[in-house]
């Protein structure tokens, strides 16, 4: 990257942990581009795949999600003769480098909250970059999963186990990194023992530290 102007937080989060509520947030208080699923169009463009392909891998190994994917078409209507066409198949590698390389080209336009996409990593070496980890207890993510997705507690504990596992298998082989140590991480922040809103004054707050007076806050 040529351009270090601009900032970026990335956020690494476990499911249930308020990781898109604060990065919104984040984003609004500070007048960021808040970067998620848009990413997964920008690569998508990019890679011409279909955008469900992208956006099932979520900081997923390829396995499990490929086999989601399936049963989703699988279960479409087929309307007037239609068949869905199944995503190009891509590998984890093929991804990984794909999103890199669409998440640096934001940064190079915009300042930017980054969730997922082992953005922590990508920016490992950009000086204006804040990395945050969000975690919190199980009690508090199974309850914020239950009202997020409208699932029972016993389905809420089921998919956290899942996705926090098959989030840190692909980021771990991508990166080589465990996802959920914290000392790949300015901060990492008990979220359920504070509450989001807290979370969220704390990250601002260490944002206005690093970089004073070049920050605004709504």
């Amino acid at each position: 990257m040529t351009n270090t102007s601009n900032i970026v937080i990335t956020i690494s989060r476990e499911l249930g942990s308020g990781g898109a509520y604060v990065g919104q947030q984040l984003a609004s208080r500070l007048d960021m581009l808040y970067v998620d699923r848009q990413i997964v169009s920008k690569a998508v463009q990019q890679l011409k795949v279909m955008e469900e392909d992208l956006e099932y891998r979520d900081e997923t190994r390829t396995s499990f999600w490929q086999s989601v994917l399936q049963r989703c078409a699988n279960s479409l209507p087929n309307l007037d003769g239609y068949s869905p066409p199944l995503p190009v198949s891509l590998t984890d590698e093929e991804f990984y480098k794909a999103e890199s390389d669409v998440i640096t080209r934001i940064v190079l336009e915009n300042s930017a909250v980054i969730v997922g996409r082992g953005s922590s990593y990508i920016f490992r070496q950009y000086p204006r970059h804040v990395s945050v980890f969000l975690h919190a207890d199980l009690a508090f993510r199974n309850q914020r999963v239950q009202e997020l997705y409208q699932v029972s507690a016993g389905e809420a504990k089921k998919l956290i186990e899942k996705i926090d596992k098959e989030r840190s298998h692909y980021l771990n082989a991508m990166t080589g990194r465990d996802w959920a140590n914290s000392r790949y991480y300015h901060l990492a922040v008990d979220s359920g023992s504070i509450g989001l809103e807290r979370t969220l004054d704390i990250i601002l707050a260490y944002v206005k530290a690093r970089f004073g007076a070049g920050v605004s806050i709504r």
